[in-house]
């Protein structure tokens, strides 16, 4: 199917919704996902951010001028993942415990509104990932218009251009319990360092930056073509994360890669 028939049966499907609730990261797929909610639907579509420990802190910031380009009406909530052991515990299924919770809140949005759906920015080639929230989408009838219309997360990134979205090239930053093993308990403590970690090493310039907690271990991934710059600024980036706690600094000399720790095991 041709990207524009694809764009048109988005647009379709958002408006069949009549009315709805957007479950707003500020990433790209949820971005565009506002953006043809606010053109189809006006004001019967309203975008909302959860924050909690889990959530990189920068994010907020970027959700709230994607919202404001956007002109969609933006709420922002709090979540509080850890207080479920089960979601502490941090079981392969994890995110399940953490979309429960989102949907359960929005879900509330919705209702007390009056609204018809929640929506959220579930692209096409996340169905074919391991993603455990999936479940709870199905659960609480979450609809997934970009999974819906097969747009691909290139085919995301090139309408949201066509939009002007100012995050449109924006690399994803899922939420902070993703840079710590499944079987390694979830503290507030870990996602803090985790999320100080990060910051500083984009500080110093890298695009792409996942700081994974392995205890006492954190190892480092970046972008493949941005190897040579850690190495570079190894001494800095050593002295920094050993202040945050860490003993031991790796470099992942394979780079970044989505879901690379998936078949980690609890070390």
């Amino acid at each position: 199917m041709a990207l524009n028939e694809k764009m048109r049966h988005l647009k379709s499907i958002v408006t069949n919704c009549e009315s709805a609730v957007v479950a707003f990261s500020g990433g790209v797929d949820s971005s565009l996902v506002c953006a043809v909610a606010r053109e189809t639907l006006g004001d019967r579509a309203i975008a909302v951010t959860a924050v909690s420990p889990t959530y990189p802190p920068d994010e907020l910031e970027v959700a709230k001028s994607v919202a404001k380009f956007i002109g969609i009406d933006h709420r922002i909530i709090a979540t509080d993942e850890l207080r479920n052991p089960k979601f502490v515990a941090n079981p392969v299924e994890r995110c399940y415990f953490c979309k429960s919770e989102l949907y359960r809140k929005l879900d509330g949005i919705r209702r007390e509104l009056g609204f018809k759906k929640i929506l959220d920015g579930t692209n096409y080639d996340d169905l074919s990932d391991f993603r455990p929230g999936l479940k709870a989408a199905e659960e609480f009838e979450v609809v997934s218009p970009l999974a819906l219309a097969e747009l691909t997360k290139a085919e995301v990134r090139e309408l949201a251009s066509m939009y002007g979205l100012p995050n449109a090239d924006k690399p994803a930053n899922p939420c902070l319990a993703s840079r710590i093993p499944f079987g390694c308990t979830i503290t507030a403590e870990k996602l803090e360092r985790i999320s100080k970690g990060e910051r500083f090493l984009r500080s110093l310039g890298f695009r792409i930056v996942r700081l994974r907690d392995h205890g006492d271990l954190a190892k480092i991934e970046v972008g493949e073509d941005e190897l040579p710059k850690v190495l570079e600024l190894k001494d800095a980036i050593v002295e920094e994360l050993k202040k945050l706690g860490y003993t031991y600094v790796l470099l992942d000399l394979e780079g970044y890669r989505p879901g690379s720790l998936v078949k980690t095991k609890k070390v």
